[in-house]
């Protein structure tokens, strides 16, 4: 990754989102990549799409910035917030309703189960 010489921003309503391969009603945007492997990205899952279990080798923090979505058998709604540590299973997550979350990965993906 190149360091940038000032500030860059990302507006929602300038948002290329793409969908998530692998993962039907899931699209994201990458907003930086402070890793290799790593991201910080914004997600968005519509109304009644599953992310099923999945492991990442690295921990993984997560904010739930609108909507509801159930987790590992918890619901969380706009404003919560939760980490995962390397190699916990987590989810299956469950989008209650239209929901967007933001995910901060510092290395690999991992796989998800299916």
């Amino acid at each position: 990754m190149t360091k940038k010489s000032g500030q860059t921003f990302d507006d929602a309503a300038t948002t290329n989102w793409r969908p998530f391969e692998g993962l039907p009603g899931v699209s994201f945007v990458s907003l930086a990549e402070p890793v290799p492997e790593g991201s910080i990205h914004r997600a968005r899952l519509s109304q009644g799409t599953i992310i099923p279990p999945h492991t990442h080798p690295v921990d993984e923090y997560v904010f739930v910035v609108s909507g509801i979505l159930e987790t590992s058998g918890r619901r969380c709604e706009g404003g919560t917030f939760w980490i995962t540590p390397a190699n916990v299973r987590q989810g299956p997550h469950v989008a209650v309703t239209d929901t967007e979350i933001l995910t901060i990965r510092l290395g690999a993906i991992g796989s998800f189960e299916t």
